[in-house]
This record gives C-alpha cells, sequence and structure tokens, in this order.
C-alpha cells in the first residue's frame, strides 16, 4: 500500500480551548475547519502530517490513564530544559524527567489527554 497521508483524530470535549492549545502551545497551523451543527473539527498541520480535533470527546480533570486515553502525542524539541517554563504556562502541573533513554516532559492538554515532549537529541541511537 502506498500511504499518500496520515493523522491523527483526536476528539475533545473543551473544543476551543484544545485548538487554541495546540495552536499555541505547538505552534501548528490551521489546516481548514468544517462545522455541522453541533460537530466540529479543525484539521492542525502536525509535521508531514496532520491533527484533526474533533468534538465529541470526554474531558478529564486529571490526565487520563491508558485506559482513558491509550495513545500519548509526541513532540520532539532542541531542549526540555529551556521549553518546561513555556509549557508550565499552559500546564502548571507539567513535568520534566530525566531517563536513560532521552530527557521529555509530561504535560496535558485542556482535556487532561497525555502530551510527552521529548529531546531530539539520541532518540534514533536507542
Amino acid at each position: 500500500m502506498d500511504v499518500e497521508r496520515f493523522g491523527i483524530i483526536l476528539t475533545v470535549a473543551h473544543f476551543d480551548d484544545c485548538v487554541s492549545f495546540y495552536q499555541s502551545l505547538f505552534g501548528l497551523k490551521e489546516l481548514f475547519s468544517k462545522r455541522d451543527g453541533d460537530f466540529r473539527l479543525t484539521c492542525l498541520g502536525f509535521g508531514d502530517a496532520y491533527l484533526m480535533i474533533e468534538t465529541g470527546g470526554v474531558a478529564s480533570p486529571q490526565e487520563k490513564n491508558l485506559a482513558r486515553s491509550p495513545a500519548i502525542l509526541r513532540f520532539h524539541v532542541a531542549d526540555t530544559l529551556t521549553a518546561l517554563p513555556l509549557v508550565q504556562s499552559y500546564d502548571p502541573a507539567a513535568r520534566r524527567y530525566e531517563t536513560d533513554w532521552g530527557n521529555i516532559i509530561r504535560c496535558v492538554d485542556p482535556d487532561g489527554n497525555p502530551i510527552s515532549i521529548r529531546e531530539s537529541r539520541g532518540f534514533e541511537l536507542q
């Protein structure tokens, strides 16, 4: 099969807050938006892929566990130590972890969906 495009669909309860979060924190650009009655979606560029945010999800006041959200979005940055203050301005509970396989920040979006921000250095050497 020759895959021409790939993306992730994320259903959320706090639609406007989540769209704003991904646009402002990660700089994802809007590709298009649609509305059909109460249903809304916004498609954001996500590297060579897309992140489609749709209404219809369920929010959680804390990070969703793997039973509620089995996927974790991953973003790569040059330096997690430098990125941490910005991330904490969106999610004050965000934390940085140093591991033997790399440094990461764990945070959540406004719906409690887990996000991992990893330093790019060493990623492909694992």
